[in-house]
């Protein structure tokens, strides 16, 4: 049942558009400072090539893993209680980070950050209709996406520039710089009263395995985001094995600040684009093409190239994540969205894993880039064969 009360403030407006940024911006802060502190900590602590390319992917399974206990609570808790908790599990690993000893406290306080992390991304879309009257649903999503690809940006792409002199390249008190603040954000949680719209009943959150979409959508997933966060993971070690390291903060500054100009793009391209297979087709081999170019050549090329591939990958992202509420009825939307991420994020947690196996194995970390390369081609002809006749609309909203 829905309870309407009083229009809200400009003030109530403003403190919770700045409450969904916050928020969204730990969606990634977290899970993208780790490449950019990945060398640090590998010299440190011993990391082979695996174990470094896990600190960003392994957060990346536990987006997988976490979002179903996250559903869970929100229908126990309620999405406000949820989302607290979850930044609570989030600060907590995240910070842990920054004061294990060993590779293998490492690796749990970064899956115990994922777990927080994914336990908020249901939290966020279920915590707007408490927030915010219907009319302001659409802007609302819009903020906490628009902070979370910020979060991809701000996380991997300033660290090194600017937050590691500021804390003598300590990479454990940059972690903790990154972190702690997001406390404030969770006590700040509590701040709005305002209480617009509760449920008439639990959403559906279990996948239906039986609709062909919510794998083939999945794979798809898998390929932008084995990509993108593969190559996150690993494009330190890269540019470290060609004698470029120097130029890592450029690197990840523009990789990063292209998912931006991704969402940017996709705001003004989204009714033309959202639901055309062929679309979906050229940026998928636009992503496979930059990742190519980027272990092909060597120097600005190279960054070119995976900044090409960032950009190509960020736009698939939202081209598939539109999908659902076209192609399946909106009680099905979200049973189809989690199978989707399901499958997606386990792909690009298990893809650029195997693909660092391979290169301890060979000794050349390109291999992991064509393992992820391998996949995305592998996937590709899916695009060719997903049904998109039953949209019900050219219009869709992408964030």
């Amino acid at each position: 049942m829905l309870k309407e009360h009083t229009p809200a403030s400009t003030a109530h407006l403003v403190l919770v558009g700045l409450l969904l940024w916050l928020a969204g911006l730990y969606l990634r802060i977290p899970v993208l400072v780790a490449p950019a502190l990945a060398p640090d900590i590998a010299a440190e602590l011993a990391l082979s090539q695996a174990l470094t390319g896990a600190l960003t992917t392994l957060p990346i399974l536990m987006l997988a893993i976490g979002a179903m206990p996250g559903s869970l609570a929100i229908s126990r808790l309620g999405p406000r209680h949820t989302l607290a908790l979850a930044m609570l599990v989030m600060v907590l690993g995240s910070a842990g980070r920054a004061l294990v000893p060993d590779a293998t406290a490492l690796m749990v306080a970064s899956a115990v950050m994922g777990l927080g992390v994914a336990m908020m991304q249901p939290a966020l879309p279920a915590l707007l209709p408490r927030w915010l009257a219907p009319h302001h649903l659409a802007m609302g999503t819009a903020i906490y996406m628009n902070g979370m690809l910020m979060g991809e940006f701000i996380g991997a792409g300033i660290t090194r520039p600017l937050i590691l002199p500021m804390v003598e390249h300590s990479w454990r008190q940059a972690l903790l710089v990154w972190s702690l603040p997001a406390l404030l954000v969770t006590a700040a949680l509590y701040l709005p009263r305002r209480d617009s719209a509760r449920p008439a009943q639990r959403p559906a959150w279990l996948p239906d395995w039986r609709n062909p979409l919510t794998l083939k959508l999945g794979l798809l997933l898998g390929l932008s985001g084995s990509l993108f966060f593969g190559f996150n993971a690993y494009l330190g070690n890269l540019l470290e094995q060609r004698g470029e390291l120097e130029r890592l903060s450029d690197a990840l500054f523009w990789y990063n600040l292209a998912q931006v100009f991704a969402s940017l793009i996709m705001l003004k391209m989204a009714r033309r684009w959202v639901g055309n297979r062929a679309v979906i087709l050229v940026m998928a081999l636009g992503a496979i093409a930059g990742a190519l170019g980027s272990v092909l050549t060597d120097g600005t090329l190279a960054i070119a190239s995976a900044t090409f591939m960032s950009l190509t990958a960020g736009i698939l992202l939202i081209l598939l994540v539109a999908l659902p509420p076209l192609l399946v009825s909106a009680a099905d939307t979200g049973r189809l969205s989690a199978g989707n991420f399901l499958v997606g994020y386990t792909i690009a947690f298990g893809v650029p894993t195997l693909g660092g196996l391979i290169a301890d194995a060979t000794g050349d970390v390109r291999h992991a880039i064509f393992t992820m390369v391998a996949y995305a081609v592998a996937v590709l002809p899916l695009a060719l064969t997903l049904d998109l006749r039953r949209a019900r609309s050219p219009a869709p909203q992408t964030h």
